[in-house]
Formats: C-alpha cells, structure tokens, sequence
C-alpha cells in the first residue's frame, strides 16, 4: 500500500513538474494524544468510569482483608470453609467486574476515537482547502518536518466546540 502511495507520489511529482505541488504531512497519534478534543474525551472517559474503578478497588480490599483473616485467625473447619467459599465467590465476582468494566471501557473509548477521526479528517480536508494543499499524508516512513502540518490541525481543533 505504501509503495504504490509512493509511486503515485512520485507519478504526480513528476507530471506536475511545472506547477508548485504543496504536500503536508499529519501526525495523527500525536492529534489523538494532544488535541483538546482527544483530552476533553479522556477525561469524560475517566469520569463516567471512576465509579466502577472504585467498586473494584474496594472489591479488592475486601478479598485482601479476608484473606488476611484466613491467614491469620484460628478459625473451625466449617468457619474457615465458608470463609474460602466467600473469597472464592468474591474474586470471581472481582473478575467478571474487571472484564465488563475493560470490555465497556474499549467500547466507548473505540466510540470517541471514531469521533475523534472524523474530525480530525475533516479538519485536515478544511487546512488543504483553506491553504491549497495538493496532499496530505497520515503516515509515512519519513517525512521532513518543513512539510509537518500537524500544529495546524491542533489549532482548528482547539478552535472548534
């Protein structure tokens, strides 16, 4: 895919030999880390799930205060069999909370990254209309910082609510 981008590149270098072509270069891992929106998204990540964070956490202190109690007091066999079987059900419980807080996490984190994408892309197609650009490219094996538009994008972002 990169090669024949390459050769395309280079095709249209060549045919338009006589005419100024204007190619820009965007880093988009670094739009998707530094952007306002990309920050403002991660953040409401965060918040919508820091409540089931601390439901574990507290899970957590619970199975490590029972255990400590197993490991610790002199109990009877049936006292310490039901111990067991409530630190067994209480790190299943633990565990099942832990995959569905992860599996919804990356659901809504894809949601707000294609969010994301789309307006990045259009914020790149508003920079190479406003300032004629012939390309822009998202991923390259090299690329020369003079061409690196990547602050321009940051800045249409911030600028738009």
């Amino acid at each position: 895919m990169k090669k024949i981008l390459l050769a395309l590149l280079f095709g249209l270098v060549a045919t338009c030999s006589l005419a100024e072509t204007k190619i820009g270069f965007v880093d988009t891992e670094r739009i998707l880390r530094e952007a306002a929106p990309a920050q403002k998204a991660a953040k409401k990540l965060e918040k919508e799930f820091d409540s089931r964070r601390q439901d574990l956490q507290r899970m957590s202190q619970q199975g490590k205060a029972l255990q400590l109690q197993l490991d610790k007091s002199v109990l009877n066999e049936d006292d310490r069999k039901a111990k067991e079987r409530e630190l067994i059900r209480l790190n299943q419980d633990f565990q099942r909370m832990q995959r569905e807080l992860n599996e919804d996490l990356n659901a809504r984190r894809n949601e707000e990254l294609a969010s994301l994408r789309e307006r990045v892309d259009a914020a790149i197609q508003q920079l190479a209309a406003s300032e004629k650009y012939d390309l822009i490219l998202q991923d390259a094996a090299y690329r020369n910082p003079r061409i690196d538009v990547t602050d321009k994008v940051l800045k249409l972002l911030s600028d738009k609510p």
